[in-house]
């Protein structure tokens, strides 16, 4: 398991940000994840989710890409940004940011 030491550029993010490696198991929480999450560092994060979710992760897993959703939860509305990271061009895990959402944000178009 890869693990990332402190202090680091993420630990004071006004976000959760939450790092998996390949096979899943949390290696990284910032201050906010370990807050909304709970201490699962060392831990799968496939058991915590529904099946759905975790064919998800796998296809992140072995494919890349991207999985970007907006959730309310506790009349919290969030956008959640899941992505890969990569450690010498190959897949190293999972990342995953969750930002709460202001009730009215603005929307800007740019050319």
């Amino acid at each position: 398991m890869i693990t990332f030491e402190k202090p680091s550029w993420a630990d004071e993010l006004d976000c959760a940000v939450t790092l998996c490696d390949a096979e899943g198991t949390v290696c990284y929480q910032n201050n906010r994840s370990v807050e909304v999450n709970g201490d699962v560092r060392g831990r799968s994060l496939l058991p915590c989710h529904s099946d759905r979710s975790r064919e998800i992760i796998r296809r992140l897993l072995e494919t890349g890409g991207r999985n970007v959703y907006t959730i309310q939860k506790k009349g919290v509305r969030k956008l959640i940004y899941q992505t890969i990271w990569r450690n010498e061009g190959q897949i190293g895990g999972l990342v995953e940011f969750s930002m709460e959402l202001p009730e009215e944000m603005p929307h800007y178009i740019r050319s």
